[in-house]
């Protein structure tokens, strides 16, 4: 039986950071198994932490630098822009939450970590939506 592989929105890599050690730790679980993000998932990354948590450009790469080992990381690509444009008009999703969705698909993933979406969605019958964080997971 082949393995599953498993995408990472930038939300699961950021609750490293977390004060709530329950989701911390649950998605420090979750990455030492390893998967896939996107280029976008270290861009939101690096904004959210110059924002939002205002850690200083030292500590966002050295974060960057881990989560690059940690996971596969895919470039979003033109293909991957119209495949997501074409999700947005499908599903109703907000385009830069398409681009997560349509990365997914063109990296072969058949999960998507995200508290984005709505719970167990499933994509193109391919690509199951899982929130990691709910209590029940």
């Amino acid at each position: 039986m082949s393995r599953s592989r498993v995408f990472f929105d930038s939300n699961v890599p950021l609750y490293l950071l977390s004060e709530d050690l329950a989701k911390a730790e649950k998605a420090e679980a979750l990455l030492a198994q390893g998967g896939v993000i996107s280029v976008q998932v270290l861009n939101e990354s690096a904004r959210v932490l110059s924002r939002k948590r205002l850690l200083g450009w030292d500590e966002i790469d050295e974060f960057l630098r881990t989560l690059r080992v940690v996971c596969e990381v895919r470039p979003l690509t033109v293909d991957i822009h119209e495949n997501a444009l074409a999700l947005a008009r499908r599903h109703g999703f907000a385009f830069f939450d398409a681009l997560i969705v349509a990365c997914a698909l063109e990296a072969g993933c058949d999960t998507l970590y995200s508290e984005d979406f709505q719970h167990g969605m499933r994509v193109a019958d391919r690509l199951s939506i899982l929130n990691p964080f709910l209590p029940a997971l």
